[in-house]
């Protein structure tokens, strides 16, 4: 298909390039890649594929993209220059008394002990910094509420009220784990630079701002979907009440996170988003009510195109209810004007409009789905459907059969490269759920909502007729993604296999468009000439049917034949990779270390936790969605790097801080074995943990000195601790500690030693036995895990004597109060002449072992 038949696609196509290749290159990188573009627009006019206009048109539009991605990068810099650089100076810690008066910005979320806001701060001081006092500064505040009173003060708080507020001043974390979430990034991206952390809401002196200022108006929008969603509660029992205010207004806050966790097992995520689907079933309904009520076309389509901006506002305003928001009024309008455009047109114009308005957004996941996924609908539907048998009884579900596999093809890419995850029941899920939400259960919501606004009792009627609609959703939801063999995890992929895939596709529903158009003009000539010549006519009709067809059949199947190769290569990506690593994972004050043998098994040792330190009565300061370190930091990062099981997980003792990340790991994959130090605990942390491996059937093993376990020709693991009991019985142990599992492990010729969380008592008495039963011992360590996260009283002298190491990492928390790693520690590391890393200012510490030697790598 040549270009100049559809020049604005081609243009929107060259504008999200070139703001794309903006995004994730350098300047010299961008401006490289535009010139590259500007070529390829010249060779196309030269193979007469585009009109030297549209060519001229297209690198134009490559050019400008980039230059706006350019230079709202150099505007988007925070105007404390000189706190920026006494941060950056002191380190990740750095924080400053500050004082800030401003605007806020966004709606204040009041969740347990913690509210949330944006403010654009008019003026900010910094103590000790020569910070600028007149700015114009975006601000992401954080206030702590001290007692429970203060959610009701800081619920009363709106998005256009004028603040002071006095508290600390930091940088937000940048991604510390190789691969990890990059919350600076994602903050920058909105542009916002500084986070604000205020201590209860004394601290903060609110006072009502102009009444009709963008903010103002937007806080009245928030008051109205707070008082909606307060509506929805008194509709649906608390079970429910999250879930349909999710998908009615769009508020997700309150939607249960384990809930959201099955749906987004099977891929239905998309369907608690206001997207597509919800503007269509909305201006359907609205156009609906305006028909019965027997207005003009004209006065329909007018009404329409001003109520979508409302719906959108009501509704959140992501970045796919804004897509769809936009190519509705872009319809509408065109509808009006008698100039429709289809499909394809509209969703380039509004991608070109949403980039003009905001060239961040090619960085927003949603904004990313919601044009990919309408894209291959648009495209590939048609196709799809023609190629399915053409029974007139079974249309609707065939309809939607076609628009479920293609969904399911163009989101699998984005699912896999965000997610890591894709259920094989997701086709299914989608099938029957999708239409039964959409077009049963979010309207009946909305109507409930609608009628309990003068009528109370009828919504509550109308609401309970949902309930059951609810509880089976739930249900079905819940057994499908319990069939865990049918999840597959996937690695995330590099950027040319997301390309490739999506052209592949496109490719693909191109050449079943033009096969089944031959079947189908093939079919009118063969009955044709039937007629006439019958059977020497319909014969040779036929023979002309299969010589047509022969080259687009090979073009099919060798396009289905490249992508079940783009798929092999996505499940195994490192299918090749003989080299090992062990990475030493940042999850703050606690352990975790993955490891990867040269053969491919996967051994994870120790999971992190974060601490709670809840006091009886302080349950109002429970989060809904609280921050856990296995579900928010370890698990997406195993995930990430395509570890589909656990060959091995090593539970080195039952602390908090080295186990409560596991529960989440257990959850999600799949673990061969387990050895433990053969204790058990009080602890609630020890007990569930234990109950859940014993409930999953997991192989337990409580291991003593002397065990080995060779895992390949490369990898041998030896247990140094804890001694041999003399009775097999699991004993109860409250302190852990000295009874750490500490390993030693050879990978080709390179040794490391995990040590738990022993004192140097145990270090000594670890070397009398590696000296009493092991002449050989592996010493002269590449790199050792310092104990205890650097404690003083652990890493002693004559341990560093024994094992001579050439490196050691401490893990340990940037925010810790123990003071570890120790300067004792530090001290004796130095005195051995042991190179030393932490993670709490390097950040994740992965070593890479090949049978040359061992790396360090730098993430950055």
């Amino acid at each position: 298909m040549r270009m100049n038949r559809r020049p604005l696609i081609w243009f929107a196509i060259c504008w999200v390039l070139g703001s794309a290749l903006a995004a994730g290159l350098n300047s010299r990188g961008a401006l490289l890649a535009a010139g590259a573009a500007a070529l390829l627009a010249l060779a196309a006019a030269l193979c007469r594929q585009a009109s030297w206009q549209l060519a001229a048109a297209c690198a134009l539009a490559v050019g400008l993209a980039a230059g706006e991605r350019l230079w709202a990068d150099a505007r988007n810099v925070t105007e404390l220059p000189a706190l920026l650089a006494a941060a950056e100076a002191e380190g990740p810690r750095a924080a400053y008394a500050a004082e800030a008066v401003g605007t806020i910005v966004s709606a204040v979320e009041v969740d347990g002990d913690r509210a949330v806001f944006r403010v654009e701060a008019h003026r900010v001081r910094a103590a000790g910094v020569d910070a600028a006092r007149e700015v114009r500064e975006r601000v992401l505040v954080h206030v702590r509420l001290a007692e429970q009173p203060e959610q009701a003060i800081a619920a009363a708080w709106h998005r256009g009220d004028r603040v002071r507020l006095a508290g600390k001043l930091s940088r937000p974390a940048g991604a510390s784990n190789s691969g990890g979430f990059d919350y600076r990034r994602y903050l920058s991206s909105q542009r916002i630079h500084w986070l604000l952390s205020v201590q209860g809401t004394a601290a903060v002196d609110p006072a009502p701002g102009p009444r009709w200022t963008a903010a103002a108006l937007l806080g009245r929008v928030d008051a109205a979907r707070a008082w909606l969603g307060a509506r929805m509660d008194m509709l649906y029992p608390s079970s429910q009440s999250g879930y349909m205010k999710g998908l009615v207004l769009g508020i997700r806050e309150d939607l249960d996170p384990e809930q959201f966790q099955q749906f987004s097992r099977l891929g239905l995520t998309h369907i608690l988003a206001i997207s597509g689907l919800h503007v269509a079933v909305f201006l359907y309904s609205l156009g609906g009510l305006l028909r019965f009520a027997r207005m003009s076309r004209e006065g329909i389509l007018l009404i329409l195109m001003l109520s979508v901006p409302f719906y959108v506002l009501f509704s959140g305003a992501s970045p796919s209810v804004i897509r769809a928001g936009l190519m509705s009024v872009l319809g509408l309008l065109a509808a009006r004007m008698g100039k429709l455009k289809d499909g394809l047109h509209l969703l380039a114009a509004a991608a070109v409009l949403m980039l003009l308005f905001d060239p961040f957004f090619i960085e927003n996941v949603s904004f990313q789905l919601s044009f990919i996924v309408t894209v291959g609908l648009i495209i590939g539907v048609q196709p799809v459907r023609s190629a399915m048998p053409q029974w007139r009884r079974g249309k609707p579900l065939l309809d939607l059969a076609a628009v479920t596999v293609v969904a399911q093809l163009v989101s699998f890419l984005v699912t896999i490269y965000y997610f890591n995850q894709f259920h094989l029941l997701s086709m299914l899920a989608n099938f029957v759920l999708v239409p039964f939400i959409s077009f049963i259960v979010m309207p009946l919501g909305a109507v409930a909502l609608l009628v309990a606004i003068p009528w109370e009792p009828g919504g509550k009627l109308l609401a309970y007729a949902s309930h059951y609609a609810n509880d089976w959703t739930f249900e079905l939801v819940d057994r499908l993604s319990q069939a865990d063999a049918l999840r597959t995890i996937w690695a995330s992929p590099p950027i040319w296999w997301v390309a490739a895939w999506l052209i592949m596709l496109g490719a693909i529903f191109q050449v079943i468009s033009v096969w089944t158009g031959r079947l189908a003009a093939a079919r009118a000539e063969a009955a044709a000439a039937s007629e006439e010549t019958a059977p020497l006519g319909a014969a040779a009709a036929c023979i002309m049917v299969k010589d047509r067809n022969r080259k687009v059949s090979i073009s099919f199947y060798s396009l289905l034949f490249l992508s079940l190769i783009l798929l092999c290569y996505a499940y195994k990506p490192d299918i090749l990779n003989t080299n090992g690593t062990v990475s030493f994972i940042d999850v703050g004050q606690g352990d975790a270390i993955h490891i990867r043998t040269p053969s491919g098994k996967h051994i994870l040792i120790d999971g992190g936790g974060t601490l709670s330190f809840r006091k009886p009565g302080e349950e109002w300061k429970e989060r809904s969605d609280p921050f856990e370190i296995g579900r928010k930091v370890l698990v997406p990062l195993l995930l990430k790097r395509g570890v589909r099981e656990i060959d091995l997980l090593v539970i080195s003792h039952l602390d908090s801080d080295h186990i409560r990340g596991l529960k989440a790991v257990l959850e999600t994959i799949p673990v061969r074995s387990i050895w433990w130090n053969g204790t058990v605990k009080e602890s609630e942390d020890a007990q569930k943990l234990l109950r859940q491996a014993l409930a999953l059937k997991i192989p337990m093993y409580g291991v003593t000195a002397g065990m080995k376990r060779q895992l390949d020709q490369e990898t041998e693991i030896n247990v140094l601790w804890p001694a041999a009991n003399a009775s097999s019985e699991v004993v109860k142990l409250e302190e852990q500690n000295e009874s750490s599992v500490v390993l030693a492990m050879r990978l080709y010729e390179s040794t490391f030693l995990f040590s738990g969380d022993i004192n140097s008592e145990t270090e000594r008495a670890i070397i009398r036995n590696e000296r009493r039963h092991s002449p050989l011992v592996m010493n002269n360590l590449s790199v050792m895990k310092a104990a205890h996260h650097g404690s003083r009283f652990s890493t002693g002298r004559e341990w560093l004597d024994y094992w001579s190491p050439l490196g050691a990492v401490a893990s340990v928390g940037a925010a810790n109060n123990y003071g570890h790693p120790h300067p004792d520690v530090l001290s004796r590391l130095a005195g051995a002449g042991a190179a030393v890393w932490r993670t709490d200012r390097n950040g994740e510490v992965r070593f890479t072992v090949t049978d040359e030697g061992l790396y360090i790598y730098d993430k950055h």
